[in-house]
């Protein structure tokens, strides 16, 4: 296995040991003694080779077999292709985030959540996978447009006021 730092340089590493600490697993890594030693390899993507990776269990994949993927939206109207995975987020919430680069006006990123009950099918031999999901689930963190922001704004002033003159009222 190798360690593959941020600023690309990769460190062969041989793992002698793990268990389990806290909820998290602990690697010991030969010529890998202090304290010291160990924080220098803080931060670094652990790589193991392609041919040593055992076979997960059933809707259970590898980040690298998501990343590259073209992601398909289906509904009534058929499919879309939405964009292509640029990278897989964890920790925030029980489904990973796919980071999917797509064209919706000018290209930017949009999150969808990994889940299950949106997957209609997952092909990573053709590297395509098809998901189905909730109406506005994609709008949800597109930036505003000037006149949104603008009706943001009078909505919460006009809410303030309002707030402000009950307190007065009462």
């Amino acid at each position: 296995m190798s360690g593959l730092a941020a600023d690309g340089t990769r460190r062969e590493l041989q793992l002698e040991e793990h268990w389990f600490h806290k909820g998290g697993v602990v690697l010991k890594f030969a010529g890998v003694e202090s304290i010291s030693d160990a924080e220098q390899l803080a931060g670094l993507e652990l790589q193991i080779p392609f041919e040593q990776r055992v076979e997960l269990e059933e809707g259970a994949a590898y980040v690298s077999d998501v990343v590259g993927c073209e992601v398909w939206t289906t509904n009534a109207d058929g499919s879309e292709l939405l964009g292509t995975v640029a990278e897989v987020q964890f920790g925030a919430g029980e489904a990973p985030l796919l980071v999917v680069r797509a064209k919706i006006g000018a290209e930017q990123e949009v999150l969808v959540p990994y889940a299950e009950e949106f997957l209609k099918s997952v092909d990573f031999q053709q590297r395509r996978i098809e998901m189905e999901l909730p109406e506005g689930l994609l709008g949800l963190d597109t930036p505003l447009n000037r006149e949104e922001k603008q009706r943001q704004k009078t909505e919460a002033d006009e809410a303030r006021s309002a707030g402000v003159r009950r307190k007065r009222g009462k």
